[in-house]
């Protein structure tokens, strides 16, 4: 058996990559366990096995002491002798077990070590594996569903797509392939535990690799990706090639590239953005399908347009429950307010009332006087009281006796 044991450990370290001293260990301690049902568990039993030769031996330790109270633990220096001629007071001694009378235990121990080692490297190597692959796409068919989660067959090893991470539209059968991303690897007692999912923007992403190849070979990098998994996903994309037009690589020819990756995801609407530095550009092209009229900067620091489009496209550049608005500010990273012509028209209309109604006043100035200061931007009152006549003047249609009785008026409200 101690030559079959080497050769049999020779063989799994060089097919499973499991040291041979490791397993070796393992069958010490195993051996430890077996002689202790036979000797006593609270026996001190030692086992070595020899890693050239596979020969076993065994020895219970003791302690030599004047008058033993223990016999399992304990021997008087004159027995102590008979095992070894140096035996002292006080001292250890290692009386040998003849490991003949436990033959077939130490050969089942050691059947069962080296079994449960080569599992246990088995699940370390695949869940290292597994680990690696995270961010990865992986192809299975469906094993089972249990309580609406899909249990995937990867061929190795099994994965869950939890309901969490289905796309609500989506809907699957047992035996059915389906395509994931591996998004979660955890170590368990029974085999790595492996979290798929259908939901992420990087799975998307993943997909456009597979596809279009100046996307794999950084030709056309993907600056941003945002999903709102089974209604649209957006994506901005940049070429490093001036003669590579991004969007035309990533539709390819017809559709070509893009039609596998909408397929794959089920009809969902995919928008391809090309990326620009200028604001009012990235935020015109982020809102498409929608056409944009104009751009305004709100705030530049905080990041707030607000944008026009014609009465027709609102719906469209607003989106289903605002989907398509909410995924272009987030794409980009701006706050966009989204208002068509008639509701501008009809907010500047309500503006210049509020101002005029503010001017309105100042008593004995006419309203033709009070259009001129609203369409001057001059809407201020305690800002008209601080005003010189030189000032009012250099406005169409405003004389200095106009001008006196206007700051006269602004100075006569602010009493």
């Amino acid at each position: 058996m101690s030559s079959e044991l080497i050769n049999a450990l020779e063989t799994i370290q060089k097919e499973k990559n499991i040291s041979k001293e490791e397993i070796i260990h393992a069958i010490e301690n195993a051996l430890v366990s077996a002689y202790k049902k036979h000797v006593g568990k609270n026996v001190n039993v030692v086992a070595t096995v020899d890693v050239k030769t596979g020969e076993r031996k065994a020895w219970v330790i003791k302690k030599v002491v004047e008058k033993v109270t223990n016999p399992l633990l304990e021997i008087n220096l004159k027995d102590a002798k008979k095992y070894s001629s140096t035996a002292k007071q006080d001292e250890e001694v290692k009386i040998p077990l003849d490991t003949d009378d436990f033959s077939r235990i130490a050969a089942q121990t050691a059947k069962q070590v080296i079994v449960q080692k080569i599992r246990e490297s088995e699940r370390d190597s695949l869940y290292e594996e597994m680990k690696s692959k995270i961010g990865e796409m992986v192809n299975g068919s469906i094993y089972k569903i249990s309580n609406k989660n899909i249990i995937v067959d990867l061929g190795k090893t099994e994965a869950i797509l939890p309901v969490s991470e289905q796309v609500e539209k989506e809907t699957f059968s047992v035996g059915q392939h389906i395509r994931a991303l591996i998004i979660k690897a955890e170590k368990k007692t029974k085999g790595p535990s492996i979290v798929l999912s259908r939901k992420s923007p990087e799975l998307v992403k993943v997909l456009f690799e597979l596809e279009v190849p100046e996307i794999y070979e950084k030709v056309v990098d993907i600056v941003n990706i945002v999903r709102e998994p089974g209604l649209r996903t957006k994506i901005s994309v940049i070429s490093h090639n001036s003669k590579v037009d991004p969007v035309g690589a990533c539709v390819g020819v017809k559709g070509a590239r893009i039609k596998p990756i909408i397929d794959e995801l089920r009809g969902e609407r995919i928008d391809l953005i090309p990326f620009s530095n200028d604001p009012v550009e990235y935020i015109t092209s982020a809102l498409s399908p929608a056409k944009v009229l104009s751009v305004s900067i709100i705030s530049e620091e905080d990041k707030k347009a607000e944008v026009i489009v014609s009465n027709d496209m609102l719906s469209l550049a607003i989106g289903k429950l605002g989907h398509n608005v909410r995924l272009a500010a987030k794409l980009i990273g701006w706050h966009i307010d989204v208002k068509s012509e008639e509701q501008k028209k009809q907010e500047t209309a309500q503006k210049i009332a509020d101002k005029t109604s503010v001017l309105g006043q100042l008593k004995g100035i006419s309203d033709k006087t009070i259009d001129l200061l609203v369409q001057a931007g001059l809407t201020n009152i305690e800002k008209l009281a601080t005003l010189k006549v030189e000032d009012l003047t250099t406005l169409p249609g405003i004389g200095e006796k106009t001008a006196e009785k206007i700051i006269e008026a602004a100075k006569e409200v602010i009493k």
